[in-house]
């Protein structure tokens, strides 16, 4: 079992920096891919990013490539999201999943454990 709980949203303005937290329960953590999914008022879910249990793979949606690195910190049981260029379309309760697979999903039905969520608001 692994607990989730995102910290580090907010309101910013356009052009700004946020970094995201998602401190995880549970001795296993580094066996877990980790990852962000968000999703913004009658939108659907989007996969944002992911890391694999290693760190060493990381996958990234097309609409974030090149502004958020998605990191991790076994040693401290957290992965991070850190957003720079933000854009209001990137206004968005954004969630910390968690799952212990090898291959990175981009899917929600990939990750069997989510995090309450953050609230991301850009304004313009």
């Amino acid at each position: 079992q692994v607990q989730l709980r995102e910290s580090g949203g907010g309101l910013v303005q356009a052009g700004g920096s946020l970094r995201l937290s998602c401190a995880a329960s549970g001795r296993t953590f580094s066996r877990y891919c980790m990852g962000w999914f968000r999703q913004a008022p009658g939108k659907e879910r989007e996969f944002v990013a992911a890391i694999s249990w290693s760190g060493g793979s990381t996958l990234y949606a097309d609409s974030v490539k090149g502004r958020f690195t998605v990191s991790r910190d076994n040693a401290k049981n957290t992965v991070y999201l850190q957003i720079h260029s933000l854009k209001p379309e990137d206004t968005a309760v954004y969630y910390c999943v968690a799952d212990p697979r090898w291959v990175i999903s981009p899917t929600p039905a990939g990750y069997d454990y989510w995090g309450q969520g953050t609230q991301v608001t850009v304004s313009s």
